[in-house]
């Protein structure tokens, strides 16, 4: 039952990932927002609702080492996990405003973390408001400012609905990737007790992982459509939301405390070391470019990590 649970929820969330991209596209079109905006919004909320979802009831259960690895252990898969398979698919040509803007707010993002639970292995309530009050200063920034960031490979390829439209696209999109990852991470977690995994590496690995899924379908058909810059976009935004909304808002109903000292020593630097590798992969060995060889680095940087927390 728990390998039909994954089998299933995997094909909805290709489905919900068809539906969402539909929607992006659309909105982007009626509302002249540019996609990446769309990508780093729009998608990435809906994308990440099962990391919301699962930390949240994580957390009230009394589970913080789920909640926190699970948030982690996502920014690392998107990364590496997502974004390595992503790249690998195809090629992305970067804009200059990805370091301007997109990448120093994913860093941004991941050291306040850090600092704030450097501290004391706590993030209080008054720290899940401060991160969510950031959120929302950064989306202020993106829908003021924010320029293209990826270039649109097949612009003539682009459907444009009535708002009614795009937003029955978005609900089914959205319910879709939820329910599809509530079956995958049932399944998953159910084989993960079953050989006596620890909570914090079954939040890093597999709930991670299964969280990650609705960004690889919301990618991988946004890559092999030419919107690249949903893709990216969304993978950046989802890290991102992660922090800021997921554990901001975890944060002030009940503070997260990381039990696992492992979570701080190691999990989080990888999740610092993926971020930040980012850039220097934009500029080398292709500039302002994201190919196969870099989602090769990514992806088997990623299975490292992934046997060394095994």
């Amino acid at each position: 039952m728990n390998y039909l649970f994954i089998l299933v929820g995997f094909g909805i969330l290709i489905i919900g990932g068809h539906w969402l991209l539909k929607a992006a596209v659309s909105l982007s079109l009626r509302l002249d927002i540019p996609k990446i905006i769309i990508g780093m919004t729009v998608v990435s909320f809906a994308t990440s609702a099962p990391e919301l979802i699962v930390s949240l009831k994580s957390a009230l259960e009394g589970h913080p080492d789920i909640a926190l690895g699970n948030v982690i252990g996502s920014n690392i898969a998107n990364l590496g996990f997502v974004l390595g398979i992503v790249i690998m698919v195809g090629t992305i040509q970067v804009e200059r405003s990805f370091y301007i803007t997109d990448w120093p707010v994913m860093m941004f993002a991941s050291g306040m973390l850090y600092l704030f639970l450097a501290v004391d292995g706590e993030l209080q309530r008054w720290e899940g408001l401060v991160l969510f009050v950031c959120l929302l200063l950064v989306l202020i920034y993106l829908l003021k400012f924010q320029k293209v960031a990826v270039v649109d490979e097949m612009p003539e390829d682009d459907v444009e609905y009535t708002i009614g439209k795009s937003l029955v696209f978005l609900l089914l999109g959205g319910v879709s990737l939820w329910a599809g990852s509530e079956l995958l991470i049932e399944g998953a977690v159910n084989l993960a007790e079953h050989f006596g995994v620890s909570k914090r590496v079954i939040g890093v690995t597999v709930i991670s992982v299964g969280t990650s899924i609705p960004e690889l379908a919301a990618s991988l058909v946004a890559i092999t459509r030419k919107e690249k810059a949903i893709s990216l976009g969304n993978l950046l935004g989802s890290n991102v939301f992660n922090i800021f909304a997921v554990l901001g808002i975890t944060a002030m109903i009940s503070p997260i405390k990381a039990n696992d000292p492992r979570l701080m020593s190691f999990d989080i630097i990888w999740m610092l070391a993926f971020a930040f590798s980012i850039f220097p992969l934009v500029f080398a060995p292709g500039k302002m470019r994201l190919s196969w060889g870099e989602g090769l680095i990514l992806f088997g940087s990623y299975i490292i990590f992934l046997a060394m927390v095994i």
